[in-house]
């Protein structure tokens, strides 16, 4: 895979719903999995451009608990690989061995994404980094505490000397190593993908309906655009909560009310459960919420209403919805410096 630079552009939801009516001719078919052809390079900040010894570093820290503050949670703890970096449980645990308020967001295909977290409150990696390290409640970290320890491994001292020969171990040299590490996390390609290159026997021919109902009766297109499935907007999709999301930084915004980051739904067999407080648990239960409409209230999304979706239909747009899976690699842990 290719590193260089690129902006990856998004066609709109509108123009991807107003191709033609449904069900589509093969050309508009064609036509419209091109809005969700894979990009070929991750597009890597200038003030952070890749290379592979940075992204080694980083995944070093990424894996070693010495940044919590009772060395006992790293940030796997809540990005496991074989959860889809996220975990299975529906709401994370932090270093107290205590229940977090949210379901960690996956880190896969993060170099699209902006902002960071359920609520958007990081407009960058390195500031999500951040957040998660100091937090009490979390890794409950103390940048200065960290430093100093890292400072006096070794192996860490000749790491940050070659990819940093000028600043050494310092916050901003942890943030962006491991920030540069998170954008390499990129999915697998899945059946789908095959399908989009053009192996039509990549998918099932009910997940070529689903395909279909996911840009048409299904409604999804709207939200869950280009490659990755995400409009990294924020929206309120009716599930029953209690936590106002972005309305918390969009007070007057009335939309914003209980409305969450729009997730990427790629690799979702490995990440149940759902939302962002893992109160769907499987994919089943999320189709049935959308096809139902959810809470009806004032900051509902205008996408999110009832669908009427039949039997054959919820199945077929399951079966497109897994084909979005890669297969599974292994992800192996690195050797952490002593």
């Amino acid at each position: 895979m290719s590193f260089l630079r690129r902006v990856v552009g998004h066609v709109s939801a509108a123009i991807v719903l107003g191709l033609t009516s449904f069900p589509l001719s093969a050309a508009d078919i064609n036509s419209l999995k091109e809005q969700y052809r894979r990009p070929l390079e991750i597009p890597f900040p200038e003030s952070a451009p890749y290379s592979p010894q940075m992204a080694t570093l980083g995944k070093m820290l990424f894996f070693d608990p010495r940044l919590s503050g009772n060395k006992n949670i790293n940030c796997v703890s809540c990005h496991n690989p074989s959860f889809g970096y996220e975990v299975p449980v529906p709401t994370a645990v932090g270093s107290a061995n205590t229940l977090l308020g949210r379901q960690a967001p996956t880190i896969l295909n993060a170099a699209w994404v902006a902002p960071m977290f359920w609520d958007g409150r990081a407009e960058t990696l390195e500031e999500q980094a951040a957040g998660p390290i100091t937090n009490p409640e979390e890794m409950d970290g103390k940048f200065e505490a960290i430093v100093e320890i890292l400072d006096e491994i070794p192996g860490y001292n000749k790491w940050f000397g070659l990819v940093f020969p000028h600043d050494g171990i310092t916050r901003d040299t942890v943030l962006t190593a491991i920030s540069t590490y998170e954008r390499t996390v990129v999915s697998g390609w899945s059946p789908f993908d095959r399908w989009v290159e053009g192996d039509e026997g990549a998918i099932s021919t009910s997940a070529k309906r689903g395909f279909e109902l996911f840009n048409g009766k299904g409604n999804c297109a709207p939200c869950h655009t280009g490659w990755n499935f995400t409009d990294n907007k924020f929206h309120d999709i009716g599930t029953p909560t209690e936590d106002i999301g972005r309305g918390l930084y969009e007070e007057d915004n009335p939309k914003a009310q209980f409305a969450f980051k729009t997730p990427g739904l790629r690799n979702l067999t490995y990440r149940a459960p759902f939302t962002h407080n893992g109160s769907i648990p499987d994919l089943e239960t999320m189709i049935a919420h959308y096809n139902a409409g959810g809470i009806e209230r004032p900051s509902r999304s205008e996408h999110v209403h009832p669908l009427d979706l039949s039997e054959r239909e919820v199945q077929d747009l399951k079966a497109f919805l897994v084909s979005l899976t890669a297969e599974r690699t292994e992800t192996p842990m690195p050797t952490l410096p002593n």
